[in-house]
Parts: structure tokens; C-alpha cells; sequence
């Protein structure tokens, strides 16, 4: 399948950017934000100033020896469009005419080429940050080259493709480069699935997913990116390892579970095997509403610990519920009270509908009044557009950014309570006018996930304003016991937080660890350990 070149100051399909906001989300950001939301002029790729110089002619050579002269590229637009994620202080900083950008973008075919290209980093003193999808949104993709001379983006694209299919296993091994719909594709001509579908899944790739230990939408039928990882190769500064021999083994530490998560600071996961399932042959959507977000709350936990098997079950709270049906034009609808859950059911014939049933059953008996399925249709069917309203709403000078966190069911209100006080008293502080949303996005049958979103008035530099409010909530989270982050990793932005949730005696393992694998520091310098971490 074809696969599409992101947005170089924004999120995905260029086609598909809108330059307009829905009526009823201009006429609700109206009243939150006091003034009508005007679009500004977009800065052209062609104006941008690079501040950060190419490599010198004998870094490119030494490369281009290893991996074809070809597959470096020190051109102008590739550099801008590998210089960052995609959060929104990313692309407040995509918006800004001078930029950094990494020195040149690599292209290895190999496993081969990308040892080659990890030794001759080593050898000449420069970093190396792995580019999967660049979809990450917590600050790992900068052209950060620490003590280095000079930074290289090492683009795993070429990296692509199903090298084996193991119908009776369950199994599929995939090359790390390879985009989420590429494979769902070529799974899909065998009759199979992966069923990982996060927000970034247009976009993202599977050796990614890994980095990030990402979670899909669908995880609570079929389990986080990490629990469906059944090997790994990855290739380290100082040498390659072949991880995960057997579905269940007692020989010592888990390894694979290492680089999960590693964000690229330990190596490049080359290879990714993956447990995966039958196209199930039936899917179920049903929608329920609830009073408000305590009782919406307990209800998920009472079907998770049923087991009763949705394979989607996701719960909005009052404001977020408002702002969806507004976006769908229910102005009406969306200044009414309560909150709304959506559910997924699928798999085999008679099996999903009986699941159905049961979730439906422990969902009424705990408040919850059935509603039109088609409010959860429409979520499935824009379930990955909400980026680019994200883009839109930036160009037309609001701020819209998320974050997420998790905790056990008993402390969920509370942090909810900490992160919500967190953002509005840093917002008021920075003089912004407006609004929290927030709605569980994963469960397990002793916590959740809470994932926000901020939409805001932010005055001045966006970026630079955002700063102490995010400090603000990341020690809210941490003080109340939540996780720094669920699953869109640590990155930069979460780094100097890490050690209160790891600990010191964590922290120094971890420091242990890249020594050992990356003795000159080269991997994806200050994202995972925090700069001055001994990292």
C-alpha cells in the first residue's frame, strides 16, 4: 500500500488538514475562551532557517559508505521534517521561521547497515535518534546531540515489511520499520490481525509501538503493544541481540521486557515478533450514558473485573462529552449534563454477542441507560482524526494539547482531582481562559488509565507558557501516585520525573544498562535518562 509523508508542521495527511473549525466547536470555544478564534498565515517550509549546520563532507561519507550515498540525505526539507514529534510544543516549534534540525537523515536497509552506522556514529562522536513514524509526542524525536558534535535521524523506513506468518502459532515477524496499516494489510490477506489501533496508528510503526510500549484503543480485548510482543532484535552500540525463544520461559530476567519502552537510549529494535489473532468475524457497538464520571467509573471497573470482554470500552466525562457532541453539531445535546461510554465487542460468531450481553448487563446494573450506537460509531469512524482538529485549533491560535497518566481504581478520582486542580490553577497563572476534558481510555481489573485534554487561551509564546503548567501537573501526578505516563512514554518532556517514580537505586540500574550497551552515549541523548543522569 502507498504509504504518505506526514505533514511537516503537523499531523498526517496534508489532504485531509482543515483550514476550518466545525460551527459548533468555534461557536463552544467562543464562550470558553471569550473571542472567536481567528486562523493565522502558515509559515512555508521553504522559509525555514536551519540553525544547526550539516555534518561536515567526511561524517556524510563515512556514512554513505555504509549505507549507500543515496539513503543520507542533508537536504533542506528532510532535515525540517525530521526534526521533532508531533505534541503541540512540537509544532509551536515547527511554526517558528529559525529551527534545529539533525545534521543529515540516514536510511539504513539493513540490520547490517544500521550496525555499521551505530559504529561509525560511535567512532566520529555523533548521536543517533531513531525515527520509527515520528509520531512520538513527549519530546524524543529532537535533534538533541548532548556532548556530540552533531546529531543524525537514523529513519527506520526502509526497515519494512512481514518476513514470516506463523498461522498455527499465532505468530507474525515483522521488520521494525513497517507502518501499523501495512501490516494490518498484508495480516489481513492471510485472515489475521494484530488489533492494535492507537491514535497514531495511520502513521506509526511497529518498532515504535515497542519503543514507546504503546497502547491501542482495542487494548482492553486484546492487551497493551508489550503484551503482544513475543520477540525482539535489536541492535545496540555494542552488539545485537535475538530476544524471546518460547511463549513462556523461567531462564532468568526478561530482556525483551528491557528494550520496551527504551525509547531508542539502549539501541534500534530492528525486528518485532508479535501474537496475533483471527479477523473476528463479528463486531458489536453499543453506547451508554451515566449521571456523571463517578458512577461512569465504577461501572468500567465492575466489567473489567467481570471479565465479560469488551474489546473497547472508554468513558468521557461531562465536558468531554459535550465538546464531541458539539463537534458533531448536538448543540443542543452538548450543553446537557452526564457522560457517555462507548463499547466495542468483537471476535467469533455468538461469542462477541454474548460478551455484549454481559457487559451491557453489568453496565445498566450500575447505572448506566442504554443510547444510540451510533455514538459510538461516530467515535470509531473519527477516532483518529482528533489531530487534526489539534492542528487546526493551533493555527487558529488556540492551544490544544493531552497527557495521560494511570493509577489503581481507588485512587482514580483523586489524581483525576490533582491533574484537573494542577492544569487550571497553571493555566490560570499563565492567563489562560480554558477548558479541561478527560476520559478513561484503558482499563484493567485494578486500575485505569486517564487521559486529558487541555484546550486553551494561551498568551505570548505557547510553548514557553505551557512549560510550567506541564511541571506543574507532572508533579501533581507523582505526588498523588499516578504513573508520569501510560503510553505515550517518557521521552524528554517526562525524563527529570522518571526518578520519582523508578526510584534512585532504578534510575542507577538503568544508568548501568546503556553503559553497557551504549559506552559513548550516542543512543537518543536526554530522552528516557534525564541529562545528567550519567546517561
Amino acid at each position: 500500500m502507498t504509504e504518505i509523508d506526514m505533514r511537516w508542521d503537523g499531523w498526517g495527511d496534508p489532504s485531509r488538514a482543515a483550514e476550518k473549525l466545525p460551527a459548533g466547536v468555534t461557536l463552544l470555544l467562543t464562550a470558553v475562551l471569550g473571542h472567536r478564534p481567528r486562523r493565522a498565515e502558515r509559515l512555508r517550509l521553504d522559509d525555514v532557517e536551519l540553525t544547526t549546520p550539516v555534518l561536515d563532507a567526511a561524517d556524510v561519507a563515512a556514512l554513505a559508505a555504509a549505507v549507500g550515498p543515496d539513503d543520507v540525505r542533508t537536504d533542506h526539507d528532510t532535515r525540517v521534517r525530521h526534526a521533532g514529534g508531533k505534541s503541540t510544543p512540537d509544532l509551536v516549534r515547527r511554526r517558528a521561521r529559525r529551527q534545529a534540525a539533525p545534521g543529515a537523515v540516514v536510511l539504513p536497509g539493513s540490520e547490517a547497515d544500521v550496525a555499521a552506522v551505530l559504529r561509525i556514529a560511535a567512532e566520529r562522536g555523533l548521536a543517533v535518534v531513531p525515527f520509527g513514524g515520528g509520531t512520538a509526542v513527549t519530546g524524543g524525536l529532537g535533534p538533541d546531540a548532548g556532548d556530540h558534535r552533531g546529531a543524525i535521524s537514523l529513519d527506520l523506513r526502509r526497515l519494512a515489511g512481514l518476513e514470516r506468518l506463523d498461522e498455527v502459532s499465532g505468530e507474525a515477524t515483522f521488520r521494525a520499520g513497517t507502518r501499523a496499516p501495512t501490516a494490518e494489510a498484508a495480516l489481513a490477506e492471510r485472515g489475521f490481525e494484530l488489533g492494535h489501533f492507537p491514535q497514531s496508528f495511520e502513521f506509526a510503526s511497529l518498532g515504535g509501538f515497542a519503543a514507546m510500549r504503546s497502547s491501542g484503543q482495542n487494548s482492553a480485548g486484546y492487551g497493551r503493544f508489550d503484551a503482544m510482543v513475543t520477540g525482539l532484535r535489536v541492535v545496540t552500540p555494542t552488539g545485537t541481540l535475538d530476544l524471546g525463544r518460547a511463549p513462556g520461559s523461567a531462564a532468568g530476567p526478561d530482556l525483551v521486557r528491557l528494550f520496551l519502552g527504551s525509547e531508542g537510549a539502549l539501541g534500534v529494535i530492528t525486528r518485532v515478533r508479535l501474537r496475533v489473532h483471527e479477523t473476528p468475524a463479528e463486531r458489536h457497538f453499543d453506547a451508554f450514558t451515566f449521571p456523571d464520571f463517578r458512577t461512569g467509573a465504577d461501572a468500567l471497573r465492575r466489567v473489567t473485573q467481570a471479565g465479560t470482554g469488551p474489546t473497547v470500552i472508554r468513558l468521557s466525562d461531562e465536558a468531554e462529552t459535550a465538546v464531541s457532541l458539539a463537534q458533531a453539531g448536538s448543540i443542543g445535546k452538548a450543553l446537557s449534563k452526564g457522560c457517555t461510554a462507548v463499547v466495542l465487542h468483537e471476535g467469533p460468531a455468538g461469542v462477541a454477542r454474548s460478551r455484549r450481553d454481559a457487559t451491557a448487563a453489568v453496565l445498566t446494573a450500575a447505572g448506566g441507560r442504554p443510547a444510540s450506537r451510533k455514538l459510538a460509531e461516530a467515535w470509531h469512524r473519527g477516532r483518529f482524526g482528533a489531530p487534526y482538529l489539534r492542528d487546526t485549533l493551533l493555527e487558529h491560535g488556540v492551544f490544544a494539547e493531552t497527557l495521560e497518566t494511570a493509577t489503581t481504581w481507588s485512587e482514580l478520582h483523586a489524581l483525576r482531582t490533582a491533574v484537573t486542580e494542577a492544569l487550571t490553577t497553571g493555566l490560570a497563572d499563565a492567563g489562560a481562559r480554558h477548558r479541561v476534558l478527560c476520559h478513561v481510555s484503558h482499563v484493567y481489573p485494578t486500575g485505569a488509565s486517564l487521559y486529558f485534554t487541555v484546550v486553551a487561551g494561551l498568551p505570548g509564546d505557547m510553548a514557553a507558557a505551557w512549560e510550567p503548567v506541564k511541571a506543574r501537573v507532572n508533579d501533581a501526578i507523582t505526588a498523588a501516585g499516578g504513573t508520569i505516563s501510560h503510553h505515550h512514554g517518557v521521552g524528554t518532556d517526562h525524563a527529570p520525573w522518571l526518578e520519582r517514580e523508578i526510584g534512585e537505586h532504578g534510575l542507577r540500574i538503568l544508568r548501568a544498562v546503556k553503559k553497557e550497551l551504549d559506552p559513548a552515549g550516542i543512543m537518543n541523548p536526554g530522552t528516557l535518562l534525564p541529562v545528567g543522569s550519567g546517561a
